[in-house]
């Protein structure tokens, strides 16, 4: 089973990460009259474009809110990447107030419309929502579906078998029996009956094993903690039409399991949490008075600082003025040999500077010293 060489966190129980590819043409467009349709449908409560201040930013970003049933509320964020060839990466980042519920809509159809151009896995390019029929091509299957075991971070790959060619009642998408949450997350890959052996040597690493007619849930890289792939196999698939229990069961059980964060959900999960800018009137003043108490407590430390540098100035001033007094108090004459004599600020100030000037020699590299001694020395000798 492959395994992480640097530990990630978990993803948190409240929250719920996808990320895909939209493929067509006119991707904001899609994403602008969704959310306008729903906000007017009050599907959602309210949703913004965050603006691009600076013009420069590379993705485009958009915000959501609305509420699940029991009043908990979901905001979520969608970041719209450049288009490098290939479609327009999207990652999507939803977190509730309560620990995510699969029962609750896909917070995908929060954003996206329910069957579109953006329902493509951003790893692999394949199908959120049909059956993926792996190639023909031995090499390419095997590529696949290394790939897929591999990139199992953001959606979860399922491999089904069939053991005979199906008609169109087995032609049914898994999806379409998944809780509401767990769609659109879920790529299936379908394989042809003849194509059982090579799809058993390509999950060969993963140490998975494909039951003829049966299916067996990827782990992903690296695996969640308590996956075993016993418990994530299922013998028998009937493709009859009729519901998969035993491969939703899987994949449900799959999905509940701990998972490690994908990569660059982090940095997306900070963003949500600390860039957030759709607030009702509730949250802004919350946010105000947060920033009051901030600008207050640096007010209060300038105003410290600057107490203590006037403290500094002052002592300073007095010092001086000290010196000043000793000097003019000094006789001209030298004092007779045998009485005490009292160290005046001068000779304080001058011998803190004579230490300065012994440590600033001791700090001297080696090269310089050396080279003020040969100068010394040659002094000497000229003067000889």
């Amino acid at each position: 089973m492959p395994t992480s060489p640097t530990a990630r966190p978990t993803t948190p129980a409240t929250v719920w990460p996808a990320r895909g590819r939209h493929v067509g043409p006119d991707a904001e467009g899609v994403l602008r009259r969704t959310l306008r349709q729903l906000k007017d449908s009050q599907v959602i409560d309210d949703f913004l474009e965050v603006p691009d201040a600076g013009g420069d930013l590379p993705e485009r970003v958009f915000e959501a809110r609305w509420r699940v049933p029991d009043e908990v509320t979901v905001r979520a964020r969608l970041s719209l990447g450049p288009d490098l060839g290939g479609g327009r990466e999207w990652t999507l980042l939803a977190e509730a107030e309560q620990p995510w519920d699969p029962a609750w809509p896909s917070p995908v159809t929060r954003f996206w419309p329910e069957y579109g151009d953006w329902d493509h896995d951003a790893a692999t390019g394949l199908s959120l929502s049909r059956i993926n029929t792996l190639p023909e091509d031995d090499k390419d299957a095997r590529r696949l579906l290394r790939d897929s075991g591999h990139h199992g971070g953001w959606c979860v790959h399922v491999v089904v078998h069939e053991a005979m060619t199906t008609d169109q009642h087995g032609r049914l998408p898994l999806a379409r029996w998944l809780p509401p949450g767990l769609r659109h997350r879920v790529v299936e890959h379908r394989a042809a009956p003849h194509q059982l052996r090579m799809v058993n040597w390509a999950l060969r690493e993963f140490g998975l094993e494909v039951p003829r007619g049966g299916a067996v849930v990827l782990p992903g890289t690296p695996a969640p903690s308590g996956y075993d792939s016993e418990d994530f196999a299922v013998r028998t698939v009937f493709l009859d039409g009729s519901e998969p229990a035993d491969l939703v069961a899987a994949v449900t059980r799959f999905a509940a399991l701990p998972r490690p964060l994908p990569d660059g959900a982090d940095d997306a999960l900070t963003a949500l949490r600390e860039d957030w800018h759709l607030l009702t009137l509730e949250e802004e003043l919350v946010q105000q008075r947060k920033l009051v108490a901030m600008y207050s407590e640096a007010l209060e430390s300038m105003t410290k600082s600057r107490d203590l540098y006037r403290e500094a100035a002052e002592r300073a001033h007095e010092a001086l003025a000290a010196y000043r007094e000793s000097a003019e108090a000094a006789p001209a004459g030298q004092q007779p040999s045998g009485t005490t004599r009292t160290t005046s600020p001068f000779q304080q100030l001058t011998r803190t500077l004579e230490r300065l000037k012994d440590s600033a020699k001791g700090l001297r590299p080696a090269g310089t010293a050396q080279g003020n001694e040969d100068t010394d020395t040659r002094s000497a000798d000229s003067e000889r």
